[in-house]
């Protein structure tokens, strides 16, 4: 194998304003550390204004903020929960950690999100929600699930952690289902290195959702002036974040339509600069359908094989661009395979999860290290044909 370039273009690289480090200090200036300060009430007006939901509440995580909506599910022995085998595993565990039974289905093979057809035979009288998760941020088939959801009385709950300013019919990610999740990882648009949210887009469960967040006190409402006194009024857990990282989350969001812009561009140069190599070497690229915005959060590959995958993968090495594959599929994991997964019951997940790969996507990342990528990419020829299934025909 080659060696290495000595400098390699990361696969990501987070961004920090310098507003991040003036409001990082004036939280500690603030003496508020803790959660809920005067930085996460800043945030949560912000997405509450901003995408006209009801409530948003931060969390420690998009884990976290699933946990709650687990929580809020009152999930019972024997309940089941769709969800896709394409996804990370914090979209499972949340609902298995609480009582839930897991029933994986297959991703569609353009956009890689929940298959809507496959969910429609999934469902039996122990379904209790579907949890869409819109993959790169491209939105899964709202309508038709928003449909299931209605005529077998489910609950519709985003995994919306790739999706934040993502559309799907003019209408923002994460205000369809009843509660929606956000991810502020570092490697997502927004970021404050860990955090999350969860979007609460039906008001019933706004009062038990700040218990829930509180410990199970309703401490919320006493500091709103609502009770004289607070105590343990339900089950819950500590998930607020703290105003530090609020303060480093509400730079970002300050800046939003500037980091969206720059990755916009990014992609867009991907998709027009790789498009005539990825029809001859037979490569699977992004699908947008017409009725979807995206807000360019990956940029990834679908080699023609897993032999290809790893051999793209150490040809960029060799070249000084990190690319990385992604999930692995649930329902054949360990876990997955305990709740019942088997080989061939997701066919589009096990092929995609083995030949696909993601290419650097960042704001920083400038106009001369994305020709270095693109320029390894085109130089890499297949080792062999794309198989003739449903996925060459994604390419």
């Amino acid at each position: 194998m080659a060696k290495a370039a000595s400098q390699t273009i990361p696969f990501n690289s987070p961004y920090l304003p310098e507003s991040g480090i003036s409001y990082l200090r004036q939280a500690v200036v603030n003496k508020h550390l803790s959660g809920d300060g005067p930085f996460t009430s800043k945030c949560h007006d912000w997405f509450e204004q901003t995408l006209g939901i009801p409530r948003a509440l931060l969390a420690t995580s998009c884990t976290h903020a699933l946990e709650m909506a687990a929580l809020l599910l009152n999930l019972e022995p024997g309940d089941e929960v769709i969800v896709p085998a394409f996804t990370f595993v914090s979209t499972v565990n949340a609902f298995v950690l609480h009582g839930g039974t897991p029933v994986f289905a297959d991703i569609r093979p353009d956009t890689l999100n929940l298959d809507e057809a496959h969910v429609a035979g999934l469902i039996t009288p122990r379904t209790r929600a579907i949890v869409p998760v819109h993959y790169g941020g491209v939105a899964c088939e709202m309508n038709a699930l928003l449909e299931l959801s209605a005529r077998h009385d489910l609950a519709i709950i985003e995994d919306n952690a790739h999706g934040l300013f993502g559309k799907y019919a003019g209408r923002w990610l994460g205000t369809f289902g009843c509660l929606a999740a956000q991810s502020f990882h570092e490697t997502k648009n927004i970021s404050c290195g860990e955090g999350g949210a969860l979007l609460i887009n039906d008001t019933a469960l706004a009062e038990r959702a700040e218990i829930l967040r509180a410990k199970g006190t309703n401490r919320n409402a006493f500091f709103r002036g609502q009770v004289d006194k607070y105590t343990w009024v339900d089950v819950g857990s500590s998930y607020p974040p703290s105003d530090a990282l609020a303060a480093l989350l509400y730079a970002q969001l300050e800046q939003a339509d500037r980091i969206q812009k720059r990755r916009s561009k990014i992609w867009n140069r991907y998709a027009v600069e790789l498009a005539d190599w990825a029809a001859e070497q037979q490569v699977g690229l992004p699908s947008v359908p017409p009725h979807c915005e995206h807000p360019a959060h990956l940029f990834y590959l679908i080699l023609p094989s897993l032999h290809d995958r790893q051999a793209f993968i150490d040809h960029a090495r060799a070249s000084g661009v990190c690319s990385v594959f992604h999930y692995q599929p649930l329902h054949l994991s360990p876990m997955g395979l305990r709740w019942g997964g088997r080989p061939g019951q997701c066919p589009v997940t096990e092929q995609v999860s083995d030949r696909l790969t993601r290419l650097p996507l960042y704001f920083e990342l400038t106009d001369d290290e994305q020709t270095q990528v693109i320029r390894t990419v085109t130089s890499y020829r297949a080792c062999q044909p794309a198989p003739r299934d449903a996925l060459s025909r994604a390419a």
